[in-house]
């Protein structure tokens, strides 16, 4: 279950202005439910939970089984919302420390390639290339290094039965390359954008290779999509967070900063800053998404949150139910002065730190709006997913821009092929 919180912005967002933007939001959801308004043609995850391909799911399902039979690492090949939602989902869900699955071709790093390329000696592994075009300059450089490896190992025969690829269903060089070699192929759908993708193909195979539960990711999908739908404006979860964070934005607070509690969380909000900063960030408008990682960034930068420029706001993530018990224990010389915590959990202590923060942060004038998930599991997990995409939707339409486009990814491709001397540039 996902609930927002504004009680400790009480001094910030008065219920009158809750009921005063009312109209806007309710337009906007209707506006993104029934398709009228710009970038409507990339609409398509608003029903998927409920429509996607059976016959498909079932395919990525038997892959996954595959791929942990037969590999000790998936190589995930893709970058943007090509993996931003699988990897979010893998570490919050599939263990801290799990390195079944590795993600490559989001940067262009030598380095961070050699350290793949040195991982994976001695390890049987297959890849899973994800891209619309198959020319996106960083994932393509990785695929062409990672193919030719797995060539050279397994033979072209065997390593095509490893390479699994998941782009345009009828075009692209990627594609062209997959029917001519053989790969199996899975669907990035034309009617849903990256940053909105990760309940396809494109987040759903690394997911269930890493032994996430995707039919549980799914059913919490399912489940927000249709409190988003039906629920009237004040229990609608997805409704409250966008109207929340236009208020704020319209008091000049114009940076939100998705704080929390838990490291495996740190690729949610990595994911949340690419929804909402690609979705919002255009015609000199939005609100600009930032994250932080508490308690550790609170000996970084929580000095600048409590006392710096007033032009943010928090939306922190609380998990309600751990899951995790240890106990702090007692020391007989008590040296360090803990021992007043002796016998209490771990978590309890990570609550109260989370609780006087919030304190001391509203009080130093910065809002902070809670999102609480009941548990950390597939279920919550797909139900939080789905509500940041609705109200991304809605707030982009709120703010008066096109949620579904990203015109300024391009300057710097641009720029750079130029340098590169790539013909044409």
């Amino acid at each position: 279950m996902i609930k927002v919180d504004y009680s400790y912005a009480g001094e910030f967002i008065s219920d009158a202005e809750l009921e005063a933007i009312r109209p806007e939001v309710e337009a906007a959801r209707d506006t993104l439910v029934k398709g009228t308004g710009e970038g409507n043609d990339f609409t398509g995850w608003v029903d998927l939970p409920e429509k996607y391909d059976r016959a498909e799911y079932a395919r990525i399902k038997a892959a996954a089984e595959k791929i942990r039979s037969d590999s000790e690492v998936l190589l995930v090949i893709g970058i943007g919302g090509s993996y931003l939602g699988a990897r979010a989902a893998i570490e919050a869900l599939g263990g801290t420390f799990d390195r079944h699955v590795i993600f490559c071709g989001n940067n262009i790093s030598a380095k961070y390639t050699q350290d793949v390329i040195d991982y994976i000696k001695g390890r049987d592994f297959s890849i899973n290339v994800i891209s619309k075009s198959g020319t996106t300059t960083e994932p393509a450089i990785a695929f062409r290094l990672f193919k030719k490896l797995l060539e050279d190992r397994y033979g072209a025969a065997e390593a095509a039965k490893r390479i699994y690829a998941t782009t345009d269903k009828v075009r692209g060089a990627l594609k062209t390359m997959a029917d001519g070699s053989g790969y199996e192929t899975f669907v990035v759908p034309d009617d849903v954008g990256g940053r909105y993708s990760v309940l396809t193909a494109v987040g759903l195979l690394p997911i269930a290779v890493a032994g996430v539960d995707i039919d549980a990711l799914m059913a919490g999908a399912q489940a927000m999509r249709r409190e988003c739908l039906e629920k009237e404006y004040m229990d609608n979860e997805a409704l409250k967070y966008a109207a929340l964070r236009n208020i704020l934005h319209r008091k000049d607070k114009s940076v939100e900063i998705l704080v929390n509690y838990e490291p495996c969380l740190h690729f949610v909000s990595e994911w949340w800053k690419q929804l909402y900063g690609e979705s919002e960030g255009k015609d000199k408008k939005g609100i600009y998404p930032s994250s932080v990682d508490f308690t550790t960034d609170l000996h970084s930068l929580g000095q600048f949150v409590q006392d710096g420029s007033r032009i943010m706001f928090e939306t922190v993530l609380n998990v309600v139910n751990n899951g995790t018990s240890i106990v702090v224990g007692s020391d007989e010389k008590n040296l360090d002065g803990l021992n007043y915590l002796a016998g209490k959990e771990m978590d309890f202590v990570n609550k109260a730190a989370m609780q006087g923060t919030i304190q001391a942060h509203t009080d130093g004038k910065t809002p902070n709006l809670k999102v609480d998930m009941d548990r950390l599991d597939a279920y919550n997990l797909g139900e939080l997913f789905y509500m940041f995409e609705f109200a991304c939707g809605v707030s982009g339409y709120v703010l008066g821009v096109n949620p579904f486009n990203q015109p300024g990814v391009e300057m710097y491709k641009r720029n750079m092929f130029k340098i590169l001397g790539k013909p044409g540039y």
